[in-house]
């Protein structure tokens, strides 16, 4: 099920990635970054009071050189796209300016629940500064300081209000729900239409929770696939062209929804930090992931071609040495026949459990092979090992110390892990825990 998405609008230097920074740096908790993953600091999955929402900052944009109410509302447009409650910054020291009556134009047309959030009061002398605002017709201001951490509670408090509820779309665990992601133009489009052209059964069209887009239910193998469009939702397709950082947000609804993510690359113009960036998302998400080369047609190629560009993946993906790679022509459909069968697979992984006693079988063999680590003088104790949850499978290893649980040691436990259970094109999480 998709998540609440929260966008920051407002004109520059109203405090846009200040008040992003100080919600999700000290109010609320966000995923830990993955090492190796490239970040964009535009993008965040936080939590309010047990609600997990993502939340968009537009303050860090570049744009070309281009008139500054342009500039404007390229950003806000861009974000009030992906949201589904806005957050309007303005400061209140500046008071009411021509470029924020600019954006509130924006904001009226879009028809988006909006919250008024008046930045830089400081302290509750200045709370008086906020009432010329009421004039921008967003309703109550909320008076806050993204510097000192002053009524952010107050305004969360009013966001969540606004969510839709989304919790009331159910989805068919019998059935395999994977998307396709990547930055612009790499065949994206082209991939979905030949998966769906090669297939031939299309049975419906179903609504899904993200606007504007179209789920596609497709029987292949004995088994049901809905593929999530993300390529039919592009709006103002300049827009986002013209800002390629936001291809990102194109791809959050549909990573929230998927059981499986098809992480797609172009052969022709090689690996970019964007797909990196993409494709943490949804390792973060703990999503399985099968990375696709497309467009492998394109390229001269030698013997040694297909391997020289995996090894380029694996090195620049290494937190993705799970997932595995499939080199594909979407336009000639060359080798795509075996894509389904490697979606069933990785969806397998990422749906198996098991036996608690097979498996502290295989922990106690890996330890009487290479022993806890010892750390001043205090060693390690595993007492026993169980698999908790899946989609991702999640593991909790019960210790004497939960801090002399080495992240080295975790990475020696997964792969025993995966040598003994295969878990091919799935995250595996494992949690060290004092057992009581």
């Amino acid at each position: 099920m998709r998540k609440a998405t929260v966008a920051i609008v407002g004109r520059p230097n109203v405090g846009k990635s200040t008040i992003f920074n100080r919600l999700i740096g000290e109010r609320v908790s966000i995923v830990e970054d993955t090492p190796g993953v490239t970040r964009d600091r535009i993008y965040a999955e936080v939590e309010w009071l047990t609600t997990r929402f993502n939340m968009i900052d537009t303050g860090g944009i570049e744009v070309s050189d281009e008139p500054l109410l342009t500039k404007i509302r390229h950003q806000a447009e861009i974000a009030i796209d992906e949201a589904d409650v806005i957050i309007f910054l303005v400061n209140g020291k500046d008071g009411i300016t021509a470029a924020d009556e600019e954006v509130a134009k924006i904001l009226y047309k879009s028809k988006k629940p909006t919250v008024l959030a008046v930045n830089k009061i400081d302290n509750f002398e200045m709370r008086d500064q906020i009432y010329e605002f009421y004039a921008l017709g967003f309703g109550e201001p909320f008076p806050i300081s993204g510097t000192h951490g002053l009524g952010l509670g107050d305004l969360l408090d009013e966001v969540i209000t606004h969510f839709p509820k989304l919790e009331d779309v159910e989805e068919d665990d019998e059935v395999i729900y994977f998307s396709v992601i990547g930055r612009p133009n790499v065949g994206k489009s082209s991939l979905v239409n030949a998966i769906v052209n090669e297939e031939r059964v299309i049975v419906s069209n179903i609504e899904g929770t993200t606007r504007d887009a179209v789920d596609t239910f497709i029987h292949k193998d004995n088994q049901d696939f809905v593929i999530i469009d993300t390529a039919g939702i592009r709006k103002r397709g300049k827009v986002y062209e013209s800002t390629e950082k936001y291809s990102v947000l194109r791809a959050l609804r549909a990573i929230d929804r998927s059981d499986v993510v098809l992480v797609v690359l172009d052969a022709e113009t090689g690996i970019r930090e964007q797909d990196k960036t993409i494709a943490g998302y949804a390792h973060d998400a703990g999503r399985a992931i099968v990375i696709v080369v497309n467009k492998w047609d394109m390229i001269d190629r030698t013997e040694t071609s297909m391997q020289e560009f995996e090894d380029k993946i694996r090195n620049q993906f290494q937190f993705l040495d799970y997932a595995p790679i499939i080199f594909l022509s979407a336009k000639t459909k060359k080798r795509l026949q075996r894509l389904i069968p490697i979606i069933k697979l990785v969806s397998e992984s990422h749906t198996k459990r098991i036996p608690t006693n097979v498996l502290n079988d295989v922990i106690m063999d890996a330890l009487a092979m290479n022993p806890t680590p010892t750390v001043k003088g205090k060693r390690l104790k595993i007492l026993y090992t169980t698999q908790v949850a899946v989609k991702p499978p999640t593991f909790v290893v019960f210790v004497n110390e939960p801090e002399l649980m080495h992240f080295s040691f975790k990475r020696f436990l997964e792969n025993r892990i995966r040598e003994s259970f295969g878990f091919t094109g799935t995250p595996i999480h494992i949690v060290a825990r004092k057992r009581s």
